[in-house]
């Protein structure tokens, strides 16, 4: 696990920082949140440095998540309910390049080192995709042959219940003499 010093002799493990990445819209990210948390710094004051340098942050920059969005993210991160305190608006969302701009806004020395161990995290992440995207493409390729299979199982299972419902035929009748059985007491031992 690689770990960064900080000042104040802090341990920082980029695989925690990495692990805070999420994947929204098709885009990496970052929560203000968990920005705020890794900065020190209470979230609202982070969006109101944002907000405060706002042309600084496009929309390719930074963004606010839907309420499907948050709602779907909830089970990822502790959240409180409704009416119990913690938060009244929709999370920010910071794209790698949000990030990059945040140590403009924030002039901290632990927003600096920060900044550069989150930046690493994104590179590291890139290049973990780029290595690895011939082992997606063949996982994609299992994926299509899993579906096709599995729908041409389906159809023979729909087959079997078909068959399944039609009623057994009746044995044809023997046609001519059929002797019965000997009932006689020497054949009964």
């Amino acid at each position: 696990m690689t770990k960064k010093v900080l000042p104040g002799g802090k341990l920082v493990p980029v695989e925690l920082i990495e692990r805070k990445i999420l994947l929204v819209r098709g885009q990496r990210i970052m929560l203000d949140s968990e920005l705020a948390a890794l900065y020190q710094v209470p979230t609202k004051s982070l969006n109101l440095a944002v907000r405060r340098n706002s042309n600084r942050f496009p929309a390719d920059f930074m963004f606010q998540l839907t309420k499907e969005e948050a709602g779907g993210l909830r089970f990822q991160f502790e959240t409180s309910k409704k009416g119990r305190g913690g938060r009244r608006y929709l999370p920010y969302a910071f794209t790698e390049h949000g990030v990059a701009m945040l140590s403009s806004v924030l002039k901290s020395r632990r927003a600096v080192q920060m900044n550069i161990l989150i930046i690493r995290a994104f590179v590291g992440l890139r290049e973990l995709v780029a290595a690895h995207k011939d082992l997606a493409a063949r996982i994609e390729k299992l994926e299509a042959v899993q579906t096709r299979h599995g729908s041409v199982i389906s159809i023979l299972v729909e087959e079997i219940k078909a068959l399944k419902r039609i009623p057994p035929r009746r044995p044809k009748r023997l046609i001519g003499f059929t002797p019965e059985p000997d009932k006689s007491p020497a054949s009964s031992r």
